[in-house]
């Protein structure tokens, strides 16, 4: 009886091994490429200031806020026909999806459509993401991003044109 339990239980730990190595041998496939996301030269972090136009003419930075990270990213979806547009609440709390026109890399709204950060309701217009358009504190060149927004809880129902650069990671270019 002692023996036959002895090839019991080595029996589990024959299968139990030749298990994890089936399983082994499946996790390594590396013929799959990882590819990357549908919008990925509109989608990054990006260092931007605000502006906003009053009377008709553009005021630089009016509420003294400096210099703002925010961020665009793919939907779940993974479709090159719209993205996240998130201002990571450092500067009016929005956060929504935009159209996307990939081949040109504009990105707008049809009208005001709802902030999903709280209720409120956001229009962007204008927005763009341009090739090695601008440049970082460090001298090198970056991705540029523009692009005018609208708030429908905007007591003075101002226009703001947000503009920076991508994040580059490197602490000369950080604010």
């Amino acid at each position: 009886y002692r023996r036959q339990r002895q090839m019991c239980i080595r029996d589990r730990y024959m299968i139990l091994l030749l298990v994890s190595l089936a399983f082994t041998f499946v996790a390594c496939d590396n013929d799959t490429e990882p590819g990357g996301t549908a919008v990925e030269k509109m989608a990054g972090d990006w260092w931007v200031t605000v502006n906003a136009f009053i009377d008709g003419k553009e005021v630089e930075d009016p509420f003294g806020a400096g210099h703002l990270q925010m961020s665009t990213y793919n939907t779940a979806s993974n479709s090159e026909t719209e993205m996240w547009l998130d201002d990571l609440g450092n500067f009016w709390e929005y956060k929504l999806k935009v159209n996307v026109n990939y081949a040109a890399r504009t990105f707008s709204t049809t009208g005001f459509v709802d902030n999903v950060t709280y209720e409120s309701k956001v229009k962007i217009t204008d927005g763009k993401v341009l090739e090695k358009a601008a440049t970082t504190p460090s001298g090198m060149p970056a991705d540029s991003i523009v692009y005018m927004v609208q708030f429908d809880d905007d007591e003075d129902g101002l226009t703001y044109k947000v503009s920076g650069f991508r994040r580059t990671g490197f602490p000369a270019d950080d604010f």
